[in-house]
């Protein structure tokens, strides 16, 4: 069994963990909000644009999602800045402004979209861990469920990426 090196007069135990998760990936979920449109609309494949606006609808399903995770705990719906996902937006933000016009920009904005969903399922495969562990099973079929739609919106960037996307930007940047 483990040791731990300190111990304080409050020790937080995994339940906060938990709460400060969902804190933080609420914040990140309402960040990701107002960022999809902007993708959405400075993309220049079709398919793309599409994308990003099947993902604001999931997104806005996933915020709801979890403001009924906080209702079943008894926590208010509130998020907690969360650096990590203020820094994968904003290199997103630097592409699109560096990029912009550009024959790479789609491929760009697909590669920060990962980064966005490669974070998320992170975040959600923990809460669920913890969320299981706590024998929380009431919100683990809601995190799940939000889960599975990150993994198919990364599966459906790559298809993307690898369907025509990355290859349009080297064969027009080599035009």
């Amino acid at each position: 069994m483990a040791t731990t090196k300190k111990a304080s007069a409050k020790t937080k135990g995994l339940e906060d963990l938990f709460l400060d998760g969902l804190k933080d990936i609420y914040y990140a979920e309402k960040k990701i909000l107002k960022a999809l449109p902007k993708m959405a609309k400075n993309a220049d494949d079709e398919q793309v644009t599409a994308a990003f606006e099947k993902h604001l609808a999931e997104t806005e399903g996933q915020v709801e999602r979890l403001e009924e995770v906080f209702e079943i705990l008894g926590a208010p719906a509130r998020g907690k800045t969360c650096p990590a996902i203020d820094g994968i937006l904003e290199e997103g933000s630097e592409i699109l402004d560096e990029y912009k016009g550009s024959t790479s920009l789609d491929a760009g904005l697909v590669g920060a979209a990962q980064a966005v969903e490669h974070y998320e399922i992170a975040r959600y495969g923990t809460l669920i861990a913890w969320a299981t562990t706590l024998g929380k099973d009431n919100v683990v079929e809601l995190l799940n469920a939000t889960l599975e739609e990150e993994k198919a919106t990364d599966e459906a960037l790559t298809s993307l990426g690898e369907g025509g996307v990355n290859d349009r930007a080297a064969e027009l940047q080599a035009a």
